[in-house]
């Protein structure tokens, strides 16, 4: 475990925190006016490899060459020269710190860190944080790369738990999930301040990973699975990649699955929650030139490989052996899968296959694909 301390003075500011790696919906911003959860499981901190926050440059002012030195390879409306590293933990984890007042502007229903760093060292006065909790964005405090340091607090030498511990604890997250608007005459509690959606984890995960299915599709249609796989990704496909020739064909792959087919063209695969390592099939070095691997959020993979039945009829009395729940399903949404048009772009500009026209062209047209409610 970790523990952050004072870059001027050495105060300790957080808990002791293992590391995990960045949440696919760590920068997402969701509807409008809606209540979004802590980002960040207790005890845990994450790292995000690229700059993010002020100060922003637009796109007409940064050079071609620099854009691709830095892996972006299509427009953008501009990217941030703020310091890489940022270090994202929950709230409920810091120590030591006090918010400061003059940095509070430009948020609509609370903090959203425009101002830059918004939390000080309580010791030494350095400003060490940024809190963010406004409404439509996921609560969580990044600690700024360059005034803090991270020192190792007891077993910082704990391996990551295996695929097969991963599948054990079955920790599956749903597709569906109440949201919360912002405030309410009635109450938090009350039922018309929630409805139920789609999950935002789920919205922003698929983003991400259709961008790394068209850049696996070559400009040729995919086809992925049926069920919820194809709810969540199918529309979108058929919509975006022009009629031609024959379709590659996506499939679920990963641990405790039996061996992917081997005329598959892209493997589906899961993203390890603590090393962000992706899953590989044993036989990996005889597949990399053809079998493309989108990733997904573990949670998220384990609920479309092995989704959770719900009883027809809710059971009465004491379980009986096998019953998983006593509840009938959870509401469905009233609307089509939408994926995430924030992590779609920003995947989809740091892949080189973005370089193609027709990728371009998606890219310049995402607020017709907004109208048309792909995302």
């Amino acid at each position: 475990m970790f523990v952050f301390v004072c870059a001027g003075c050495g105060a300790e500011l957080t808990t002791p925190l293992s590391p995990v790696a960045l949440p696919a919906h760590a920068h997402q911003t969701y509807g409008n006016g809606l209540q979004l959860p802590v980002l960040m499981e207790p005890g845990t901190f994450a790292v995000d490899p690229e700059p993010w926050g002020p100060p922003w440059r637009r796109w007409e002012e940064i050079d071609p060459d620099e854009a691709a030195a830095r892996g972006i390879y299509a427009p953008v409306p501009g990217l941030s020269d703020g310091a890489p590293g940022a270090v994202v933990i929950a709230p409920g984890e810091t120590r030591n710190t006090r918010l400061i007042p003059e940095k509070g502007g430009g948020y609509c229903c609370g903090l959203d860190g425009a101002d830059g760093p918004n939390m000080a060292c309580a010791a030494c006065g350095l400003p060490v944080a940024s809190r963010i909790d406004d409404c439509s964005l996921w609560q969580a405090v990044w600690l700024a790369p360059n005034a803090v340091r991270c020192l190792p607090a007891g077993d910082t030498d704990a391996a990551p738990l295996s695929w097969a511990e991963l599948m054990a604890q079955g920790k599956g997250t749903p597709p569906f999930e109440p949201i919360a608007t912002w405030g309410s005459r009635m109450g938090a509690g009350h039922w018309s301040n929630h409805w139920w959606s789609w999950s935002p984890q789920w919205e922003a995960a698929a983003g991400r990973a259709l961008a790394h299915l068209l850049a696996a599709s070559e400009g040729r249609p995919v086809s992925v699975p049926d069920g919820l796989t194809s709810d969540v990704f199918q529309r979108a496909l058929d919509a975006l990649i022009p009629a031609g020739p024959p379709t590659r064909r996506a499939v679920l792959a990963g641990p405790a699955q039996p061996a992917p087919e081997t005329d598959a063209d892209i493997l589906l695969v899961p993203a390890h929650p603590q090393t962000g390592e992706v899953w590989a099939p044993a036989d990996a070095a005889d597949r990399a030139d053809r079998a493309y691997r989108v990733p997904l959020p573990f949670g998220i993979w384990l609920w479309l490989t092995f989704p959770e039945p719900h009883l027809p009829v809710p059971a009465s009395g004491r379980m009986p052996d096998g019953v998983l729940r006593d509840d009938p399903p959870a509401p469905r949404p009233d609307h089509l899968f939408r994926a995430d048009r924030g992590a779609f772009q920003h995947t989809l500009v740091r892949l080189s296959a973005a370089r193609s026209p027709w990728l371009r062209e998606i890219l310049e047209n995402l607020t017709q694909h907004m109208h048309t409610h792909l995302f």
